[in-house]
């Protein structure tokens, strides 16, 4: 079992001020694979303070030299991919095949994606020709912290401190207790690569705790959470009275648009998009909405494909799903499953319990309900596994009206080939990513989404742009 107690705080690993230990479980075995400490309010303190007393340097550092440690950060980032896909693989139950390729590398996706996009950023510009005096200065908002979850967590860990450190913000990072190891890991990256003491601070803790702590902070200045919308909430409140930035990424409920002329393996390419990384993903197509013409042939084809998805340890190589993330989860997905059953969707695949042949681990059936409406709970709550909801419908303006019939607006997805009809229903989803035909967004694209899937973008120049404040000047003098 590894044992990682200590706290980064202000270039330096240090004791926590009170040992609260916390036994990180292995979701494929439900055994302890570590311990570690969880931080208190003096941690919390200690933490912001380094990072606000590291901020007047930092902001001051030209950004070249803040873009060259970020390149530094990336080489770095290679030498320890396989540390980092043991890590998830373990901690939080992705597939280690699964974790070497889309987790880790996600994270450096991201790094390189915001080391092009600053190389590109105007710092400061004119305001335009009509105003030869006035100038347009983006400069750091100030003390961040970053408050990641456990699903995805190179990805979010990247989009946030990559960002954060090219704007000339300070930061203090709070990792999901679930998966805290990579960021350990990430935190080590982070001295190597050379950053000045004070830049990067990691505190590890618990929502209540040391979330709560840096949310209402007076000196941190901004708070940038991907979580839950019930998370996202509490921490807007608590924000609130000190009126800092707040930068949420939260839950989704997506659907995926499936017309009569979508292409051969829409179904199945929907389907295996859902179960990956075991269905926990906020931007997963989870309702699959098919035009009644092919309807039918589509629940058939979607009940084979999850048939034929394994579900097995984390730890071994091979191309299958792995657990869920705790027993929480788990419990929670059961109940959901159970409630479209007994709400009256067609179970078509899957079902309660675990898979035949796994009596230990927070395993889920790849699960698919079919002749379900938009109202059914399964249609409306975000279930975080790998169970699929799928809804008929005639029209296209019926397709966009139950698609649309969501509090949430992360990512939607269309299947047509129809260019018309694609553009048109790009402009009338109320999402903040529409995927099309299996296109995946291009480098630098923004993350991020509407109504409760929270606000800003992540990736990218959008992710710069939410790090930084704009600075109005007139009467600017010539150099």
């Amino acid at each position: 079992m590894i044992e990682k107690r200590d706290f980064y705080i202000n270039g330096a690993w240090v004791a926590p001020a009170a040992t609260n230990d916390f036994e990180v479980i292995n979701p494929s075995t439900e055994e302890p694979c570590a311990v570690i400490s969880l931080g208190g309010q003096a941690d919390t303190d200690a933490a912001v303070a380094a990072a606000k007393a590291a901020l007047p340097g930092w902001m001051a550092t030209p950004v070249e030299e803040r873009i060259a440690l970020v390149e530094k950060l990336a080489e770095v980032y290679q030498s320890r991919t396989e540390n980092l896909a043991q890590a998830m693989s373990a901690e939080m139950g992705a597939p280690i095949d699964m974790s070497r390729t889309q987790q880790v590398g996600a994270g450096a996706w991201h790094l390189m994606n915001f080391i092009k996009a600053a190389k590109r950023f105007e710092f400061e510009k004119p305001l335009g020709d009509h105003a030869p005096n006035d100038r347009i200065i983006h400069e750091a908002v100030g003390v961040a912290a970053l408050i990641t979850p456990w699903n995805w967590p190179m990805n979010q860990i990247t989009l946030k401190v990559g960002a954060a450190a090219v704007a000339g913000c300070t930061m203090v990072l709070k990792p999901s207790e679930q998966s805290p190891l990579n960021a350990m890991i990430f935190a080590e990256m982070m001295d190597e690569a050379g950053f000045p003491a004070g830049v990067f601070n990691l505190v590890n803790g618990d929502g209540v705790g040391v979330g709560s702590q840096l949310s209402g902070h007076p000196d941190v200045d901004m708070v940038s959470f991907t979580g839950s919308t019930r998370a996202g909430t509490a921490i807007s409140k608590n924000a609130a009275d000190t009126l800092k930035k707040v930068h949420l990424e939260l839950g989704g409920k997506g659907a995926n648009v499936v017309f009569d002329d979508a292409d051969e393996k829409a179904i199945k390419r929907g389907v295996l998009h859902m179960m990956n990384n075991t269905g926990q993903s906020c931007n997963a197509p989870s309702r699959m909405l098919v035009q009644r013409g092919v309807y039918d042939q589509a629940v058939e084809t979607a009940g084979q494909v999850a048939q034929m998805v394994s579900v097995g340890n984390a730890l071994e190589e091979g191309r299958h799903i792995g657990p869920v993330v705790n027993e929480l989860q788990w419990n929670k997905i059961q109940d959901l499953i159970q409630k479209g059953i007994d709400e009256g969707a067609k179970l078509v695949a899957g079902g309660t319990g675990r898979p035949d042949g796994l009596n230990k681990g927070y395993y889920v059936k790849p699960t698919v309900f079919a002749d379900a409406n938009n109202q059914m709970t399964i249609a409306r709550e975000e279930i975080f596994g790998p169970v699929l909801t799928m809804i008929p419908f005639d029209t296209e303006e019926e397709a966009v009206e139950i698609a649309n019939d969501t509090p949430y607006g992360l990512t939607n997805y269309v299947q047509t080939q129809d260019p018309q009809r694609l553009n048109r229903m790009a402009r009338t989803l109320r999402s903040g990513m529409v995927e099309m035909n299996g296109t995946s967004r291009g480098a630098g694209s923004p993350f991020g989404g509407m109504k409760q899937s929270g606000n800003g973008r992540e990736g990218g120049v959008w992710g710069l742009e939410d790090f930084l404040e704009v600075k109005a000047v007139s009467g600017w003098a010539a150099e």
